[in-house]
């Protein structure tokens, strides 16, 4: 990273060496390369239309970072262009998603969380990427992002020809569906852009019929407060009781509106061990996550994207779960040994769950 941009070389043929740096991604392990202008006009507009209605919730850093997520060069003055990357998650042989959401004793865990946290994975790759770059060009301008920052990155993306923005407002790539991650470098080389990616969503409107909480509120339209993403992920205090019976067994985000959408019959598994699951968190159940103590959470899930949430969300997630799940004596003995937790927020989760368990 270069705090201070330099002026870039006039003299450099930028076509080609756009041509070496989609290449060289490749060689690097993203699965797409494309870049774009920092032009974010309309991005911006519904970005602020957004935050105006209050549809980010408990997410106040979004509205601190005013305009600098949708212009790039206030975030990073010099930036001319944004070199965007897509990275494949989709973990090969994790057991099957719609059979742990069909059976209430499972944990639900978002694929993308399954394995190493994708940020170190991504940055890392980028800064070689970066590396690679520096060598023909000599000393250049740019920093590397990966949902670290304020950045429009699923705009930038679309602008550089890695797909679209879908009706449920993840990108979707007509090749690959959306079970990818997205990276950046911010950069000052005027690189020439690529022909940003056309929707092909059409009259489908699967993930908006299929989201749990109807969080998806038409076409484009997210409402965070409602998201189960949201919930179990961002927010870092009580669940709404009437959202709560909703969750079902889903303990760390959702991926229904993903798993509906045609187009993720094209997508591939990742190729990337450091996404392959860890800890058998694709098919344990509930009980047994809710087991862990502190220790058993911080030996088991530092390094991965579900530390972020910290061991009183993980069990306030947890019993939800537990409280949407049957019946049962096992439950019940599990919710009870919490029941006197020194988190008021795990307390007060844990008491909801046993009275559904036992009501």
């Amino acid at each position: 990273m270069h705090e201070e941009f330099r002026t870039a070389d006039p003299d450099l043929d930028y076509r080609a060496l756009a041509r070496h740096i989609k290449r060289w991604g490749l060689e690097l392990g993203f699965q797409q390369v494309g870049i774009t202008d920092t032009d974010l006009g309309e991005d911006e507009a519904r970005l602020l239309h957004w935050l105006e209605t209050g549809r980010h919730g408990a997410m106040d850093y979004m509205q601190r970072h005013g305009t600098r997520r949708s212009r790039p060069a206030e975030l990073v003055p010099g930036t001319v262009r944004v070199i965007s990357v897509r990275m494949d998650y989709w973990p090969a042989g994790a057991a099957a998603a719609d059979r742990q959401l069909e059976d209430p004793a499972h944990a639900y865990l978002s694929r993308y969380a399954l394995g190493r946290d994708y940020h170190k994975v991504i940055r890392k790759r980028l800064q070689k990427l970066a590396d690679r770059i520096e060598v023909l060009t000599g000393p250049f301008g740019y920093r590397a992002f990966t949902d670290s920052a304020p950045v429009l990155e699923k705009a930038l993306a679309q602008k550089a020809g890695l797909g679209w923005i879908g009706k449920h407002t993840n990108l979707i790539n007509e090749q690959a569906g959306s079970w990818f991650f997205l990276g950046e470098l911010y950069t000052n080389l005027p690189l020439p852009p690529d022909t940003p990616g056309e929707a092909h969503c059409g009259s489908c409107q699967a993930c908006i019929d299929t989201c749990p909480t109807g969080a998806i509120l038409g076409p484009y339209e997210l409402d965070a407060r409602l998201c189960i993403s949201y919930l179990t992920i961002e927010l870092r205090g009580s669940i709404p009781e009437a959202l709560r019976p909703l969750l079902g067994n889903r303990v760390y985000g959702c991926d229904d509106c993903q798993l509906v959408c045609p187009w993720n019959r094209f997508a591939g598994t990742t190729q990337e061990e450091d996404f392959h699951v860890r800890n058998g968190l694709d098919s344990a159940t509930l009980l047994q996550l809710f087991a862990w103590d502190r220790d058993d959470f911080e030996r088991k899930l530092r390094g991965s994207a579900i530390y972020r949430i910290g061991y009183e969300c993980w069990l306030r997630n947890l019993a939800v779960g537990l409280g949407n799940a049957e019946s049962s004596r096992e439950i019940i003995a599990a919710l009870e040994r919490r029941a006197d937790h020194p988190s008021a927020l795990v307390r007060e989760h844990v008491a909801w769950a046993l009275q559904r368990q036992t009501g």
